[in-house]
């Protein structure tokens, strides 16, 4: 994935954001379903801010949407 972002990135960065953006939001979706105290999108989305500051490289499209994971 980390390929395909830097070759994506060079040529339509703009275009690029809204997509990695669905991902995170893909990852919320898998919380809610695997841990049932986190069904709650709040605390969903809490946790995965949580993971995203203690583990910043996690995922390959964290280095380019961690800020608005993070907010």
């Amino acid at each position: 994935m980390a390929g395909w972002i830097n070759y994506y990135g060079r040529f339509r960065p703009w275009e690029l954001n809204p997509f990695l953006m669905r991902i995170n939001a893909y990852l919320v979706r898998w919380i809610r379903q695997k841990y049932k105290r986190l069904a709650a999108e709040r605390k969903a989305i809490a946790k995965m801010q949580e993971i995203a500051r203690r583990y910043p490289r996690m995922f390959a499209h964290w280095r380019c949407t961690v800020a608005s994971v993070m907010t």
